[in-house]
Order: structure tokens, then sequence, then C-alpha cells
């Protein structure tokens, strides 16, 4: 079992999970965050930590099923980020904006650290 990010981190990418991560399994993209699902530990500690809760365990069936392979696709191809970094001015104002994936969603990589 591993953790996957959701919709609810596109736009927002809140970086404060991935300061608590253990292992550093955390990519960036453009306007969210992924989690390697072969590096995860499953240990948990990152999903209470995301003010968006866009963090779920792979074993709900949704965050399966949409989240899973789009977190393994990637999280192979996106830096590596294991510091925190200030969210976007307007993070806030997306946390409840709904179908953030079909109109929202950025393929191209972020920054990395």
């Amino acid at each position: 079992m591993a953790y996957v990010v959701g919709e609810a981190c596109i736009k927002c990418k809140y970086t404060d999970c991935v300061e608590v991560c253990p292992v550093d399994c955390f990519y960036e993209g453009e306007n969210m965050l992924v989690i390697h699902p072969d590096e995860c530990i499953d240990c948990g500690v990152c999903e209470p930590e995301c003010p968006a809760e866009a963090i779920k365990p792979d074993t709900e069936a949704e965050a399966a099923e949409k989240w899973g392979e789009l977190n393994r696709e990637y999280s192979a191809m996106w830096p590596n980020i294991t510091r925190k970094k200030d969210a976007p001015a307007d993070a806030d104002s997306w946390k409840e904006v709904g179908n953030k994936f079909a109109e929202h969603f950025s393929a191209n990589p972020g920054e990395g650290n």
C-alpha cells in the first residue's frame, strides 16, 4: 500500500507534506505534487499535513483507480522535491474548486529542489 496525491492538489500545491516525508517520495509538477508509489513506505505522516486533503491511501477506490497510475507516471518524469516551498499566492482560493484535473492539470514539471 502507498499514498497518492489527488485532484485537490492541483493549483494548490501546498508542500507541507514534503517536509514531513521520511523517504523523500514526492515529485513536483508545475501545479501539483505526486508520490512515487514504489518509494512510499505507507507511514501516513503526509496525509494529515495536507491543507487541501489531497493525499489519500491507495486502498480507497478512487485514489487507486484514477490517481495511482497518474502518481506512478508523473513521479518518473518530474523532479524530486524534499523541502517545503511557499504555496502559490492564490492556493486557498483553489481548495474548493471542482473538476480541476480536466480544466487545470499541467503535465509540465516543476522546479524540484
